[in-house]
């Protein structure tokens, strides 16, 4: 399936949580806050969102500076 990662499209196997996405992406520890389809999904909730071809996801890192 396919999935668009904050703005590019990426192939993923049907079926594939929103956590395995992440670790596939090796981004495992670094996303802080994560969006399907504008949705919010808690980190907790990773594990049980299953995503569908074409969702939109936003994967988020909070940067400090000043």
């Amino acid at each position: 399936m396919k999935l668009i990662i904050n703005g590019d499209t990426k192939e993923f196997p049907q079926n594939a949580t929103l956590k395995r996405v992440i670790e596939e992406l090796n981004l495992d520890g670094k996303v802080m806050a994560a969006a399907v389809n504008m949705e919010i999904v808690k980190q907790n909730k990773w594990d049980s969102c299953v995503l569908k071809d074409m969702d939109k996801l936003e994967l988020l890192d909070f940067v400090g500076g000043g």
